[in-house]
């Protein structure tokens, strides 16, 4: 099954929103995905309902003290699996360097494991290119960028599309990425736009789906639900079970 990684060097773009929401689509659908919060800010822990106060119960302690992934497991509020993240996830850069071993470290940790035998696994980048983004980006064989629509955005996503070149040369292969408009409202000019100016600048990289500037979508964080729980009707709850479907049928998930 498909390993994303749900990344942007731009905060406030809507990618831990969007990871909480692609995994409670997947999840209402029976595909069972397992949420990896790999984000300091664990924001993403947070909403789940799977915050822990100590670092050893999180994340970090498979860096730390190679925890095995899988006892770190918890059941967050949509009934899907997360692995929560810590604070002192900010640690791992300074503590375990930058060589092939570190940068390679998650993805040991899910093959060792077969995490992803059968069912999807997301995983929550922080908005910083370091050890951490670096580990999800080498442990996923796709890469899902949310882009909000403003114009920082269009310079914001040319960065992205920057590294991931990067580092294909180091993978030594095209990492499988889409871009995806989030905080879109079809009522601004400047949205569709910015929308026309990435697509043609990305063609099929770009998702058709666009996710709409929705009070549903801003409200269901501070519930601690994701949007399909807080609001099933809603148009933030349609786009997501649409963005899910185009996904699907481009073959980005399996």
């Amino acid at each position: 099954m498909a390993k994303i990684a749900v990344f942007n060097q731009k905060g406030g773009v809507g990618k831990t929103t969007t990871s909480l929401n692609l995994s409670a689509a997947m999840a209402r659908r029976g595909r069972r995905p397992l949420s990896i919060d790999l984000d300091p800010q664990a924001h993403l822990s947070y909403i789940s309902g799977t915050t822990v106060d100590e670092a050893d119960r999180s994340v970090f302690a498979y860096y730390e003290k190679s925890t095995p992934l899988s006892d770190l497991i918890r059941i967050g509020n949509g009934g899907w699996e997360v692995i929560p993240a810590h604070v002192e996830l900010s640690k791992v850069d300074s503590q375990f360097g930058k060589g092939p071993s570190a940068l390679n470290r998650l993805n040991a940790g899910i093959v060792k494991e077969n995490l992803n035998t059968g069912r999807p696994v997301l995983i929550d980048c922080c908005p910083l290119l370091g050890v951490l983004s670096l580990n999800a980006i080498f442990a996923s064989d796709r890469v899902l960028v949310p882009v909000s629509a403003d114009y920082l955005a269009v310079k914001g996503v040319l960065q992205v599309e920057k590294t991931l070149r990067a580092l294909e040369h180091v993978l030594k292969k095209r990492i499988e990425r889409r871009y995806v408009m989030t905080r879109f409202d079809t009522r601004r000019n400047m949205s569709w736009q910015i929308f026309r100016t990435i697509a043609e600048r990305f063609g099929p990289d770009m998702c058709e789906t666009r996710i709409s500037e929705s009070v549903s979508v801003a409200e269901s964080p501070a519930a601690n639900l994701d949007v399909f729980t807080h609001a099933p009707g809603s148009r933030g709850a349609q786009d997501y079970d649409a963005l899910l479907d185009e996904l699907i049928a481009t073959g980005f998930v399996e």
